[in-house]
């Protein structure tokens, strides 16, 4: 069955930095778009960063533009978002997720919290 596991997540002051990390399994990880979704208390989850199969091509929400970065190793079925000059309003719960045929699977999400 198809799994998404994030990890990296925690707790760190604004201007500091995170790498999450996405696993994944179940399906040809090197044959699908990854994308990274996150989700702050009272809000919308909303898409943060997306890269093609390949790796070739990047796309961030512009709230993030310039301060994370989307990649991903095929080799270990696993995505990376490098998080720089983290805001206190970066804080939510950050998910990966890939579209399947018709359907979206999603990890479990990992907090991520930024102290001001």
């Amino acid at each position: 069955q198809v799994q998404l596991v994030e990890s990296g997540g925690g707790l760190v002051q604004a201007g500091g930095s995170l790498r999450l990390s996405c696993v994944a399994s179940g399906f040809t990880f090197s044959r699908y778009r990854m994308n990274w979704y996150r989700q702050a208390p009272g809000k919308e989850r909303e898409l943060v960063a997306e890269i093609t199969s390949d790796g070739a091509i990047t796309n961030y929400a512009d709230s993030v533009k310039g301060r994370f970065t989307i990649s991903r190793d095929n080799a270990k079925n696993t995505v990376y978002l490098q998080m720089n000059s983290l805001k206190a309003e970066d804080t939510a719960v950050y998910f990966c997720k890939v579209l399947l045929g018709f359907k979206d699977y999603w990890g479990q999400g990992t907090q991520v919290t930024v102290s001001s």
